[in-house]
Parts: C-alpha cells; sequence; structure tokens
C-alpha cells in the first residue's frame, strides 16, 4: 500500500477545510442581509467558487484509495463506512453551495418570504445539508483521531503533525480496537450469510 498522500491531496485537502471553516463564520444570519447587493454578489461568487472547488476536489480525490497509508488490511465492512461518510460529506458540500445559489436566485425574483413553499424548501435543504456536514465532518475527524490513537499508518498519510511511529502499546487502544474489529467480523458473516 502506498504510504502517503501526495503534497497536492494534502495542500487540497486542507485548502478545503479553510474555505469551509471560512464559509461558516462568515455565513448570513438573516435573509433581509440578502438586500444588500455587494453581500448578495459575494455570497453567490463565494457558493459559485465552493461548488467549483467541492467539485474539482472530489475529481481529484477518488482515485486515491480511502485507507491509503493503512499498515494492516481494512475490513470491507469499514471501508464501505468510510466511504458513505465521505460521500455523504461530498453530498452536503455540494448541496450546500447549490441551495445557497437558489436561495439568492429565488430571493433576487422576489421570494423573501421564508414560509413560501419553494423558498422554505430550499432553505430547509441548506439547513440540512448544513446540520449534516456538521455530524458527518464530526465523525470523520473522530475516525481520523482514533487511527491516529491506534498508530495504524492512515493519519500520518493525510495529516503533518503529530505523526505516529507504529502501532499503539496502550492497552485500552487496543481492546477499543480488537472490539471494532470483531464488529467488523461479524458484519461481514452477516452480510455474506445474506448473499448465499
Amino acid at each position: 500500500m502506498a504510504e502517503s498522500h501526495t503534497l497536492s491531496s494534502k495542500i487540497i485537502h486542507w485548502s478545503f477545510v479553510l474555505l469551509y471553516g471560512y464559509g461558516i463564520v462568515k455565513q448570513i444570519e438573516d435573509l433581509s442581509q440578502l438586500e444588500d447587493t455587494g453581500l448578495l454578489l459575494f455570497e453567490v461568487m463565494f457558493a459559485s467558487v465552493f461548488l467549483a472547488l467541492v467539485i474539482m476536489r472530489y475529481l481529484y480525490m477518488r482515485r486515491f484509495e480511502t485507507f491509503l497509508g493503512a499498515r494492516e488490511p481494512v475490513p470491507i465492512v469499514h471501508t464501505y463506512l468510510a466511504k458513505t461518510v465521505h460521500a455523504g460529506m461530498y453530498l452536503c458540500l455540494i448541496l450546500l453551495p447549490l441551495s445557497g445559489l437558489m436561495i439568492a436566485g429565488l430571493f433576487t425574483q422576489g421570494h423573501t418570504n421564508e414560509e413560501g413553499l419553494m423558498l422554505g424548501f430550499v432553505l430547509g435543504v441548506h439547513g440540512f445539508s448544513a446540520d449534516l456536514s456538521y455530524v458527518l465532518i464530526a465523525i470523520h475527524v473522530g475516525a481520523a483521531l482514533f487511527s491516529r490513537l491506534k498508530g495504524d499508518g492512515i493519519w500520518a498519510s493525510m495529516v503533518p503533525v503529530l505523526k505516529d511511529t507504529g502501532p499503539t502499546n496502550n492497552s485500552f487502544i487496543k481492546s477499543i480496537s480488537s472490539t471494532e474489529e470483531k464488529i467488523y467480523a461479524k458484519a461481514e458473516q452477516f452480510f455474506a450469510s445474506k448473499k448465499q
């Protein structure tokens, strides 16, 4: 297995983290703020750039293995779970700017009532996508931190700091990891039996 992501993929990953964080911090608090034409144009430009970068990032990153840098084979169930979380994050990160652009478009067409059917629906999609992105990113970060604690090599393939030197000797982490592996093995047996 390859040892690490390329420098390009690391730069894309961490730059995007900063862009997403900026998007969270600068978000508008009230729809009426879009009456400011300058702010509206900035929001449309930001959403357009964000959307284009998400799509480019997806197209670039999909060529890499999900668990690049893993020192041991990764159970197929774990791989599917990770791919599902990644796909969910990309879906949310595409829906956020897309729904934001739709909100701006509806707003400029005079749909300013947040209780209205169309605007209300798009606002709901936007809010749901934001909330789900927080949950999925928290899962992703939690899994990365657990990877670092286990010392399985996955953390080191993307994160430039706190590199692990090998598998952990911590008995508590080993116990949790062993339980995790048993759960994956049982899940694989379950799915294998369903296929037969």
